[in-house]
């Protein structure tokens, strides 16, 4: 096992447990506004063109970004590939905090801003932090550890 490989392991095995939760809701919040955005498009479109980021290309960005949100979120719930589901999600954040909800920001949207800005934060904690110990990726990590030193032949 490499040098990275192990600082990855052994700071994703130290990680507290309650950032587990954190994780969870983050994928959780991220899958459930993927399912919002794919149920109603045109509102996703809407937000797209009203701000900064306005294109011919909206619709694209839409489906792009509601699929991304579903995705990555269910992966980030189960913990499977978190740090490149966190690293896909960083940029989408970023636009929603700072072309979408800063330049729109009224008192009825300031709950959105407020909620974008915590999912960019946890994102950021998460690419730093790992998935942690109860996370898919540390069960297949454990597995095939453990199939490799047992010579386990199937």
């Amino acid at each position: 096992m490499g040098i990275a490989s192990r600082l990855r392991h052994t700071s994703s095995l130290n990680q507290p447990s309650w950032l587990v939760v954190l994780r969870v809701a983050l994928g959780a919040m991220l899958f459930i506004k993927g399912i919002a955005f794919i149920s109603d498009s045109s509102r996703l479109e809407a937000i797209l063109a009203s701000s900064r980021l306005s294109s011919s290309f909206n619709p694209v960005f839409a489906d792009l970004i509601a699929w991304t949100h579903l995705i990555g979120g269910l992966f980030i719930l189960t913990g499977l590939l978190t740090r490149l589901m966190t690293l896909v999600q960083i940029p989408i954040l970023v636009g929603a905090v700072f072309f979408v909800n800063l330049p729109n920001l009224t008192i009825n949207s300031s709950s959105e801003l407020a909620l974008s800005i915590i999912m960019l934060v946890l994102l950021i904690v998460f690419f730093v932090e790992g998935s942690g110990r109860f996370s898919a990726d540390e069960y297949f990590r454990t597995y095939y550890k453990a199939g490799t030193e047992n010579n386990l032949k199937i």
